[in-house]
């Protein structure tokens, strides 16, 4: 689908007219199966949540978000020397803003408003009941911490406290912003509690089967909830360690010396990943297309990818073929980010720049949702080990996060391949990792400081410009990879990319008394409070 269609079915709503219009509407109509429900209650809700395009691997999120902000401030994707090429693009700002604070929708998770109608719904339960509705509380709040800690990482300071006051009271409360460090506190320390429910949680036969029924995301796994809400606590300490390291170490150390009692998403059996709806039939290749962010990145491929001989290099990119001679081009050649744009555009058009594969990515129609995966987790256990505890440990805890992080990627092109019945490539062999681990620029050799930026390095390339948003938080939290930027001269106040995203007009507008408490802080230079190191 392309952006003029999307465009085309927009319908643009100010945030409190359109909560107190048409929330209670919208929450109504829910699914059954669980893709669509005959009514709204605490477990439909619930599957609303998970049902987020903001997941997906959906057009309009990679195509008005990710390719266009966070993966472009990474150099994780590649994109013309243009003007505007680091400005906010503040219209699609907002439907990021409003996804996350209201319900828009299909695919619209709707995140806050369902939460408070889950907590409504849930006050009003008898005690015996609240009992067989903690299952559905809790991972409802899982979900709603790790995307609170996302907005919280792209703007700062937002609305928490008494954001969604409409679906919670019925009252149209414009809310205050709450701030960033302290929203943390509050996701991390619950975070902890929804883990130590799923812990020692033990359902009704019943309520074990809505459960399941309802949670199109993990499929009423109890194990992986407990690990998911560990994991992205987990994150979040290792995201605030330059900011308050003392909380971060204590807390991170707490939890890895006692794998029994935290068990991690630290095996890729465990990957959180959110499978595509049944019915979904398209894919990235127009996202990625649109703003020429599909040719191989030249930071990427030329000072990570190339000098190690990554075995990820063949199933990232295909070759390209010259449109002139039709012959493939010899090598999977990067587009240069310090040439002139008509150059670009030229190089483009004749077909010289490698490009995404089209099985694991163009044309990838079950490409999952990434929430979280053992390679991430593995990089935080190595970084943690390496700056807090034994070299050793860190050592065991990057390779394995190295290796799964290219097994992950090996195991997309398997998926696209088995499901356009093409082949797959070549598969990875047991001496290509050993090698890539041997590599001078992989190695986990070097000074504490060199083996921390190959952490880094390698934990940028694991997210890519899917997770774009993680990776741009991790690139400004520990400066690595240390990327340069060609200035764009030619667009003043947006010469380089930002520290954070603006917030929104809408929320000028419509929230404007509390917006004035943040305003200073409304610029692109403001850093997030872990921005420190």
């Amino acid at each position: 689908m392309n952006l003029q269609k999307y465009i085309a079915g927009i319908i643009a709503a100010a945030f409190v007219a359109a909560c107190a219009t048409s929330c209670q509407d919208r929450l109504e109509e829910q699914y059954q199966n669980p893709e669509k429900t005959t009514n709204a209650s605490i477990d439909k809700f619930f599957t609303k949540m998970l049902d987020n395009r903001r997941v997906r691997a959906d057009y309009w999120n990679i195509r008005t978000l990710l390719v266009m902000h966070p993966a472009v401030y990474t150099n994780i994707v590649s994109y013309p020397n243009t003007p505007k090429r680091y400005q906010e693009q503040l219209s699609y700002l907002n439907d990021y803003w409003k996804d996350y604070f209201t319900p828009n929708g299909d695919g619209v998770a709707g995140i806050v408003p369902h939460m408070r109608e889950i907590e409504k719904q849930y006050a009003t339960l008898s005690a015996e009941d609240k009992v067989k509705a903690d299952v559905f509380l809790n991972a409802a709040r899982i979900v709603y911490y790790d995307q609170t800690s996302q907005v919280v990482d792209l703007f700062g300071d937002i609305p928490f406290s008494e954001a969604g006051m409409l679906n919670l009271t019925g009252e149209t409360k414009a809310p205050k912003f709450d701030s960033a460090d302290e929203i943390y506190n509050a996701l991390i320390a619950g975070l902890k509690e929804s883990a130590a429910y799923f812990a020692t949680a033990s359902l009704d036969p019943l309520v074990a089967s809505s459960f399941g029924k309802q949670d199109m995301l993990l499929q009423g796994s109890l194990d992986k909830w407990e690990r998911y809400a560990n994991s992205i606590r987990l994150r979040l300490l290792m995201r605030i360690s330059f900011q308050n390291e003392q909380k971060a170490k204590t807390e991170i150390l707490e939890m890895l010396n006692a794998p029994g009692d935290y068990p991690l998403v630290d095996e890729t059996t465990n990957n959180i990943l959110l499978s595509p709806l049944t019915t979904y039939t398209d894919y990235m290749r127009n996202a990625v297309t649109e703003l020429e962010s599909h040719l191989a990145p030249e930071y990427l491929m030329e000072n990570v990818l190339r000098p190690a001989n990554d075995p990820r290099i063949r199933v990232l990119f295909d070759k390209n073929v010259n449109t002139k001679t039709k012959v493939p081009n010899a090598d999977y050649y990067s587009m240069p980010a310090n040439i002139p744009s008509t150059d670009q555009e030229t190089n483009i058009a004749a077909g010289k720049y490698a490009v995404l594969d089209s099985t694991t990515f163009m044309f990838n129609t079950k490409f999952p949702g990434i929430v979280i995966t053992a390679a991430e987790v593995n990089f935080i256990r190595a970084e943690a080990f390496e700056r807090w505890g034994s070299t050793a440990q860190a050592q065991t805890a990057y390779e394995k996060a190295v290796k799964q992080a290219v097994d992950f990627v090996f195991y997309l092109n398997n998926v696209g391949a088995t499901f356009r019945g093409v082949p797959a490539e070549d598969a990875l062999t047991p001496t290509e990792v050993s090698d890539l681990l041997a590599s001078a620029t992989v190695a986990y050799t070097g000074t504490t400081d060199e083996k921390l930026a190959k952490i880094w390095t390698q934990k940028w390339v694991d997210f890519g410009f899917m997770q774009s948003i993680q990776g741009w938080s991790e690139v400004r939290r520990t400066k690595y990879p240390q990327l340069t930027f060609v200035p764009d001269t030619g667009t003043p106040g947006s010469v380089n990319p930002p520290s954070r995203l603006l917030y929104p007009d809408s929320e000028k507008v419509y929230n404007a008394t509390n917006y004035e408490s943040v305003q200073s802080k409304d610029t692109r230079d403001t850093k997030i409070f872990w921005d420190v190191h």
